[in-house]
């Protein structure tokens, strides 16, 4: 069953956060500080995830299996609890807010939705969040040798809150927005278009998740995507299973292989 809680904000170090934030600014016309923190450091690196539950009982019950299961809190309070992975990253989780934060009210309305994090040691990072933090897998990618080359992890019904890719390094990957539709994307996509933004993949469909996207890189190679029509998860859904190759990744042609 899902923890019930669903992504609420990222923290990231930028080598140059008035950039990175101007950046963000102008393409996904985000006010940061919001769903989007930048703070200086070593860019491409994710200080905190930040997850909201829906329901107190939920907020409680988190706070309780994970005392149960001896995994250390480093920050905690009434309304939010934080935990560290394995390579570092804060993970807070938020009790429910009293009003849904308002979104911008024209065409170009998207909600943060997942992130993605690059490991050299996918099967150990996936490891913990779904033992210790009680995520849910609902797909792996497998290479030849069956070795895990990418996880997509759900808190709620919606596919993924978070993947995991096999890279060489230790980095963040990208995060997305969810917007409402096919029609939505195209316009996201005249809108990088007129903020001179070159598409860096897509517009594609990913295999995992099913849902049609588009990406930008940033100055620091994180990758901000738009997608929309994320496949929605019944609680019993099996686990699946794709090969690692670029197909899976984009059904409709090239794919970013990060291993």
């Amino acid at each position: 069953m899902e923890i019930g809680a669903s992504l609420a904000q990222l923290e990231l170090f930028a080598s140059d956060p008035s950039s990175l934030s101007a950046f963000y600014a102008s393409t996904f016309r985000l006010s940061i500080g919001r769903e989007l923190v930048i703070l200086p450091g070593e860019g491409g690196q994710l200080r905190r995830a930040s997850f909201r539950f829906g329901r107190p009982s939920n907020f409680e019950a988190q706070r309780l299996v994970l005392q149960a299961r001896g995994v250390e809190t480093i920050e905690q309070s009434p309304d939010r609890f934080t935990v560290r992975d394995p390579e570092g990253r804060m993970i807070t989780f938020l009790a429910p807010a009293e009003a849904a934060p308002a979104h911008l009210q024209n065409a170009l309305c998207a909600r943060l939705q997942h992130f993605g994090v690059r490991t050299p040691d996918p099967e150990a990072l996936a490891d913990f969040y779904v033992e210790q933090l009680g995520f849910i897998v609902s797909d792996r990618v497998l290479d030849e040798e069956g070795r895990l080359t990418a996880a997509f992890l759900r808190t709620d019904a919606e596919h993924h809150a978070m993947a995991i890719f096999r890279a060489p390094m230790v980095r963040f990957d990208h995060f997305s927005f969810e917007t409402g539709d096919w029609t939505q994307l195209r316009d996201w996509a005249d809108h990088m278009a007129s903020v001179g933004v070159d598409l860096a993949w897509g517009i594609g469909r990913h295999g995992p998740g099913n849902d049609t996207f588009l990406m930008v890189k940033d100055m620091d190679g994180n990758m901000g995507e738009i997608s929309s029509d994320l496949e929605v998860c019944a609680p019993d859904r099996p686990a699946g299973v794709w090969p690692h190759r670029p197909q899976t990744l984009n059904q409709w042609g090239v794919a970013i292989m990060r291993s």
